[in-house]
């Protein structure tokens, strides 16, 4: 059973599950044609890539699955991150989805082409550009960095 702003009531411990968007900051090392799901062949440059998502049932698992090399492909993100390494993650909690608003900073970049917004209207959630402009933008929008060893 859950409250109404996501604490499991009953059970061995009452814990929090957080909402939220997240943001990976991913490092291709060499250039890589790769199959996207349904999107179909993808040719991506070596470099800095940046993926906005969110996960409105539980941030933190959603992260530690992004990770794990042990997963059924289902997301546009889980073919590339087959071949591409990720370097850090950011969150922001939420209760609402705030991932459309969260790429459009991220816009000057390189879009790659309806990756990741199936589900809305962007056209794309994940962009390719310089590691220190991207690295600027994240700083800007003042993100929590996410620490794999300690809890969020």
């Amino acid at each position: 059973m859950w409250d109404p702003i996501g604490k499991k009531i009953g059970g061995d411990s009452d814990h929090l599950i957080m909402k939220g968007s997240y943001i990976l900051l991913i490092d291709l090392v060499k250039d890589k044609e790769i199959k996207i799901g349904k999107l179909g062949n993808i040719f991506f440059k070596k470099g800095t890539y940046v993926y906005v998502g969110s996960a409105l049932n539980n941030l933190e698992k959603r992260i530690q699955r992004y990770h794990s090399s042990e997963k059924k492909l289902h997301w546009h993100i889980d073919y590339f991150l087959k071949y591409a390494k990720i370097v850090d993650v950011y969150y922001k909690e939420s209760n609402k989805k705030e991932e459309c608003k969260i790429a459009k900073n991220f816009e000057n970049f390189k879009k790659i082409e309806d990756f990741g917004c199936s589900d809305c209207n962007c056209e794309s959630h994940l962009f390719y550009g310089n590691y220190h402009e991207i690295l600027s933008v994240i700083d800007k929008l003042k993100l929590k960095k996410y620490d794999s060893n300690a809890k969020i």
